[in-house]
């Protein structure tokens, strides 16, 4: 009899990454019976999911809802969205921490938790504004404490930024040229995952073999691109010409329509101490070793994504 996997974020890049993988891997599509969770079940992505898997309504404001969508269920994949402004890293490790226990209290098995490292525990207190790494890395360590077995993925930088986070990705100049702009380094070492293509290769590889990576953590990238290997791998898939650019900080802040010190301090933190810190390149080459597939390289994402730079 198969055993119920609640996929949250389920309309999202993770959730729906992960939900893809299982139903195309044949024992994985055997061995688990999808529920996914959402909280607009009404939305376009959901009813055509419903297609597809169950689909319930599960809000982490909403305790009930989760009780409800968490009943019956043996394995959570448990990913919470940042909440920017003001108290959002409390309100984010919140949701996380209610996901968490409404899990052990419906009688769940297993967690795979969405998290990222915390640069203030690795910076020893230099970095401390990176709110969204603070309450993934925060909620990790209250779920290690918790009686359930659990193992988590950490992805790094999305590849998909590059398109939908327009400070981020590369700017039109005044010439011909298009510019990738931070204010640290070009030659900063960053990892990079095709968040919708590769999430499940991932998760998928701790659903198969759950007691092998119990405890462990999957830090969840192809491998580690500098700017530099970035705007070179662009320019070649493009045609264009993309360059990395070195900018002051306070430009980088106001580049930034958002959090501007979050952005600013998760930049810095990585090319400082590494982004999950100082053994980050041997971490990613065992996680893509472990993973359930080959993931997607830079150039293999941008040919089958092609950025609009016109």
């Amino acid at each position: 009899m198969s055993s119920i996997l609640a996929v949250f974020g389920a309309t999202g890049k993770q959730g729906s990454s992960v939900i893809k993988y299982v139903l195309n891997d044949a024992e994985l599509f055997h061995k688990y019976k999808i529920r996914a969770v959402t909280r607009d079940v009404n939305s376009g992505k959901a009813k055509t999911l419903a297609n597809k898997v169950e689909v319930v309504h599960g809000d982490v404001t909403s305790r009930t809802s989760l009780e409800t969508a968490l009943t019956g269920v043996h394995t959570v994949f448990a990913m919470t969205t940042p909440s920017f402004g003001p108290g959002g890293m409390e309100i984010e490790y919140e949701g996380a921490k209610t996901i968490a226990d409404v899990a052990v209290e419906t009688g769940a098995r297993y967690i795979i938790f969405s998290t990222l490292p915390s640069p203030k525990e690795i910076s020893g207190g230099k970095y401390t504004k990176a709110s969204h790494f603070e309450a993934k890395g925060q909620a990790e360590r209250y779920i290690r404490g918790l009686p359930i077995k659990s193992a988590f993925y950490s992805p790094g930088f999305f590849m998909e930024n590059f398109e939908s986070i327009p400070f981020v990705g590369p700017q039109k100049a005044h010439d011909a040229t298009w510019v990738l702009t931070r204010h640290t380094s070009p030659k900063a070492p960053m990892p990079l995952i095709d968040a919708v293509g590769d999430t499940g290769k991932f998760v998928g590889a701790i659903l198969g073999e759950p007691d092998r990576f119990q405890g462990k953590t999957f830090c969840a990238a192809t491998a580690l691109y500098t700017l530099e290997d970035v705007a070179a791998i662009m320019s070649e898939v493009t045609g264009k010409t993309v360059i990395a650019q070195q900018i002051p900080v306070e430009d980088f802040a106001k580049s930034t329509p958002f959090e501007p010190d979050a952005f600013v301090e998760a930049f810095a933190y990585a090319e400082e101490f590494g982004y999950y810190g100082p053994d980050s390149e041997k971490l990613v080459a065992w996680a893509a070793e472990n993973a359930r597939g080959k993931p997607s390289t830079l150039e293999e994402f941008l040919r089958a994504h092609p950025l609009e730079l016109v």
